[in-house]
């Protein structure tokens, strides 16, 4: 269901996003997601609105090893326009290796590199959003990603935070060493890693970025939760576009809301209980089909009922039930017990999502801190970095 709404924000056309050779025509991307942005998910946002889509992220190394988990990951139906992926690695030459190969195997149009997850076991290890603190290492894996994406003619971006703490402080610095890297474009977070998820996005910082680097597209992330707050950020900073992840969470309808909104309507998807329910379990037959398993498909859905029902009067047995679906037989009987008869709540379904939490001691390597360049024994200890598949 669409319905007309006042608008909280005057209206708003964005211009195409342009990144390398493409043009993404409604300039929002989907923030990679471990367990979450995989082919079935994106197929879902994809239907309501358009953007970029990214896969969820994956390590160099099991690239380059060509871990099944891995190559499944970077997988992509066959009418995803634009194949996006996201690579993590804290070493120029497994990063160099892996874009190397995704090229020449012609396994994507567009890479991005992780430069922000916050995850304590990504980072004690020096990755993630630890990483850009080290401007040689940074460098030297941008430079390297850069030059072998080109030889196909593959932009290359990246993802990052503005830093480690307010004390320390990378985004203005890295981000000028990846414009003359020749990336394509750079996406901000505006938190820190100590912030994690907590407080609120710095979009003043995302403004300020914008303002020095004026050559580079630059992309907003952070507490955007609805059209109107994507249209606030971009009147606020002046970014080319907009990076959504824990928004759309429970709501692929989301991007028909932002595509409707950088096209200057006022259109908005209002889902009552019934298309929640329709909604929830195409998911789920997606990810049946994704992962080529019923018990793992439904494994998957249920850490996502409790997105999708946010804000929905649905009652605590039944949605207890539901996040611990066997099968689909099983969810197409605890949906039918749903009240269809409800409508779109408002407040109660709009606002954050997703847990918040507080602001944290990042975890770092030990005297991480202590210089900007990587020294012998923290180069040592990057090794464990790149075990896992996703990083995440």
């Amino acid at each position: 269901m669409t319905e007309t709404i006042a608008p909280r924000s005057k209206q708003l056309k964005l211009p195409p996003l342009n990144l390398g050779k493409h043009t993404i025509d409604v300039p929002v991307v989907l923030a990679p997601m471990a367990g979450v942005t995989n082919k079935a998910f994106r197929r879902l946002c994809r239907e309501y609105g358009g953007g970029l889509y990214v896969t969820e992220m994956v390590t160099a190394r099991s690239l380059v090893e060509r871990r099944p988990e891995s190559l499944r990951i970077i997988e992509h139906d066959s009418d995803e326009a634009i194949r996006s992926i996201q690579i993590y690695g804290v070493d120029a030459v497994n990063v160099g290796k892996a874009v190397r190969m995704v090229v020449e195997e012609d396994r994507a149009d567009h890479i991005d590199l992780n430069f922000g997850c916050p995850v304590p076991k990504v980072t004690k290890l020096g990755g993630g959003s630890a990483l850009p603190w080290k401007t040689d290492l940074f460098t030297a894996i941008v430079e390297t990603a850069v030059k072998e994406a080109s030889r196909n003619d593959i932009p290359l971006t990246i993802k990052m935070r503005k830093g480690i703490d307010e004390d320390h402080l990378t985004f203005i610095e890295s981000a000028k060493i990846a414009r003359d890297a020749g990336v394509a474009g750079i996406a901000l977070h505006g938190r820190t890693l100590e912030q994690r998820y907590s407080g609120h996005a710095d979009w003043n910082a995302i403004a300020d970025l914008r303002e020095a680097i004026p050559d580079v597209p630059i992309l907003g992330n952070g507490d955007i939760f609805s059209a109107e707050d994507a249209i606030s950020m971009v009147e606020q900073t002046g970014v080319d576009g907009i990076v959504v992840g824990r928004g759309c969470q429970g709501r692929p309808w989301l991007f028909g809301d932002l595509q409707n909104a950088f096209e200057g309507s006022e259109e908005r998807f209002r889902p009552g209980v019934s298309e929640v329910a329709d909604m929830i379990y195409r998911h789920a037959e997606l990810l049946v089909e994704t992962f080529g398993d019923e018990a793992k498909g439904l494994r998957e859905i249920r850490k996502h009922v409790a997105w999708y029902f946010h804000g929905y009067p649905v009652g605590g047995q039944l949605r207890s039930k539901m996040a611990t679906v066997p099968d689909l037989a099983s969810f197409r009987e605890y949906l039918a017990e749903l009240d269809h008869s409800i409508g779109y709540p408002g407040a109660p379904v709009e606002g954050p999502r997703g847990r918040a939490g507080s602001p944290k001691k990042p975890h770092l390597p030990q005297g991480w801190l202590d210089s900007r360049v990587l020294g012998d024994a923290e180069r040592l200890g990057l090794a464990g970095a790149e075990l896992d598949v996703s990083g995440g």
